[in-house]
């Protein structure tokens, strides 16, 4: 009796009063105001949340950045070098001998710039996938918004890219492309990429917390977006006879968006961008960014139960 008369007291799901009252106990936990215990917050309250901790993310980040190279001797030249290794077997398997560099004038600069703004993408759902099944201690010690941690990671990846950048542009130059006012526009091309890839880090955070062999499944789905953004091919070449549906679902892929609005960027030999692919990077950050932030929020309360 004195158990159930202490759980009757407890939850503020019940519907019968404590002792020496006749109130329910919901009426009485909203009279003051009493709510239950890891219950998600309101959008613009978790969003307000979000915000004050915005030092804690970024110092997260930096944290982050150091622990993942603190043990390789070259320490974060792996980021170059790696994205490099890359686009050096690609364009020996498809640049010669495949010949995917038929008709492009500056396959190098082409090439390269391909392979490091899709690494960032790439490198972006791969980490978003663990920001939560790996942090668990952390959520289940402290509290704070869980979104801090794919966001978190997605700045290490940022990071990691404008790091890259130096050695992209300096490539670029080198292959004999001017430096002009246009690439001032590689700017906003990468902050759409970045609001992007947090709303796409969001989603499979949450997918992730849940379905742990997502991480096994992806490295095949990613492969299979490199193969269809036109890393290291020109999609115009491969879509001139295909159905016109065909042309245009492979000229909307974010993936080969955002390659293409900072090829347009550096390349002044790239083909003229038409204006709408701009807002295709426009739509694509706004509609992953703000619904993959309501998607992660939405399970807010069931990051690290179980």
């Amino acid at each position: 009796m004195a158990n159930s008369a202490q759980a009757d007291t407890l939850s503020p799901q019940g519907t019968s009063a404590p002792p020496g009252s006749t109130e329910p106990l919901a009426d009485l936990a909203a009279r003051y105001k009493l709510t239950v215990s890891g219950a998600r917050p309101g959008l613009l309250s978790y969003t307000r949340q979000l915000w004050a901790r915005r030092h804690f993310i970024v110092a997260f980040a930096n944290a982050k950045t150091r622990a993942t190279y603190s043990t390789a001797k070259l320490g974060q030249v792996w980021q170059v070098l790696t994205p490099l290794m890359n686009a050096a077997v690609y364009y020996l398997i498809f640049g010669y001998l495949v010949q995917t560099k038929d008709g492009i004038d500056n396959y190098v600069a082409f090439l390269v710039t391909g392979v490091f703004v899709f690494t960032f993408t790439q490198s972006a759902v791969l980490a978003g996938s663990r920001a939560i099944s790996d942090q668990l201690n952390l959520i289940r010690a402290l509290h704070f918004p869980r979104a801090c941690l794919p966001i978190s990671f997605t700045i290490v990846q940022l990071q990691q890219l404008l790091f890259s950048m130096v050695v992209l542009c300096a490539i670029v130059l080198g292959t004999g492309e001017p430096l002009t006012l246009k690439w001032l526009l590689v700017l906003p091309a990468l902050m759409l990429q970045f609001v992007f890839n947090v709303g796409l880090s969001l989603v499979l955070a949450r997918i992730g917390a849940v379905l742990v062999d997502i991480k096994q499944l992806l490295p095949f789905l990613l492969r299979t977006w490199l193969y269809l953004s036109g890393v290291f091919y020109s999609l115009d070449s491969y879509t001139d006879k295909a159905p016109a549906w065909v042309a245009r679902v492979l000229e909307a892929n974010p993936g080969a968006v955002y390659i293409e609005v900072i090829r347009d960027s550096l390349i002044e030999s790239h083909q003229t961008l038409p204006l709408h692919v701009w807002g295709y990077a426009v739509g694509w950050a706004l509609v992953m960014g703000i619904g993959g932030y309501v998607y992660f929020w939405k399970a807010e309360e069931r990051y690290g139960r179980g």
